[in-house]
């Protein structure tokens, strides 16, 4: 009897222990993040991606599927309602008892605040004044996008798996400092790469690298529309026009969930070329940890190719 209670006893353990060693569930928004979250868990698990491919964060409808593994999510990383829309509500609803790291509430990051579309003064844009806000003086959720801040953000990932997980703490640690290492020397390649772009004007679709811009010191004249849901009026395609012509803008910069119409309504009559930049990653990046440097480095690319061009 004694010998098949310590059997049992003994099963009893394994079970528990093969259990505990299962990495998390963890669910992440945007390919951008998921590659940072994916880095800080390389080796003991890997995060689940909701919005692939090109889809839009601002209009994304979860699947079935998706709704599923949130609800079964024990952490789930966004950046918040401002870039992921239709995340809002499905997190209240599904994920109620999920760990969760809203990046625009992080304390840890550099956060600015979202500027109206349309034009900015150089002054503001700048330095350290910044534009009026959306509606509700809301911050700007493209946080990703200064290396600096997804630094911030891979050391909160592992915090935050550290304490959910704290069997494999060690690992988050390490993965983490090998991570925020390689995002320095990204930053560098960055800074050198975009040196010579400085000064040079150039208008976006919306609103969405601000945090680049202001990392690298670029001069973004303004942005066509406050969100690829939001179309421009007729009144601020004329200002942007007419800004572009005044300020001699060098390129106007789409997106691949905004209609070219947009910017080619803007840049008629005027000499500015055209561009392309996709904040996201897009179908052109595999999802993964080495997503967040193909993203960054084909955003400086595709601005050193118009902008740098004589």
């Amino acid at each position: 009897m004694r010998r098949r209670f310590a059997r049992f006893a003994a099963l009893l353990a394994f079970a528990a222990g093969t259990a505990a060693a299962e990495p998390p569930r963890v669910v992440v928004s945007i390919k951008p993040l998921h590659s940072l979250v994916a880095s800080v868990m390389d080796g003991v698990g890997a995060p689940l991606l909701l919005v692939k491919t090109s889809a839009d964060p601002h209009s994304y409808t979860l699947k079935p599927s998706e709704a599923q593994a949130l609800d079964a999510a024990q952490f789930v990383v966004w950046s918040g309602p401002g870039v992921e829309t239709f995340l809002e509500k499905p997190l209240a609803a599904l994920a109620g008892k999920a760990r969760i790291l809203r990046l625009d509430r992080e304390k840890s990051l550099k956060l600015l605040k979202a500027r109206e579309g349309g034009l900015w003064e150089e002054e503001g844009h700048g330095g350290h004044k910044h534009t009026r806000g959306h509606a509700h003086g809301e911050i700007d959720g493209h946080v990703w996008l200064d290396p600096d801040n997804a630094a911030a953000i891979v050391r909160a990932v592992a915090r935050e798996l550290s304490q959910l997980d704290k069997g494999n703490a060690a690992a988050y640690a390490a993965n983490a400092d090998k991570t925020v290492a390689a995002l320095k020397a990204l930053d560098a390649d960055l800074r050198r790469q975009l040196a010579p772009l400085r000064g040079k004007r150039f208008v976006v679709s919306h609103d969405a690298i601000q945090y680049f811009e202001k990392r690298y010191g670029l001069a973004a004249a303004g942005s066509i529309s406050v969100s690829p849901e939001r179309p421009p009026s007729a009144r601020r395609l004329y200002e942007i026009r007419s800004r572009i012509l005044r300020d001699k803008v060098v390129c106007v910069f789409g997106e691949p969930q905004v209609p070219d119409s947009l910017v080619k309504t803007a840049v008629e009559g005027t000499k500015a070329r055209t561009g392309q930049i996709d904040t996201d990653g897009g179908a052109a990046v595999p999802e993964g940890k080495d997503a967040y440097a193909a993203m960054m480095r084909n955003v400086a690319k595709a601005l050193a190719d118009c902008l740098g061009r004589d």
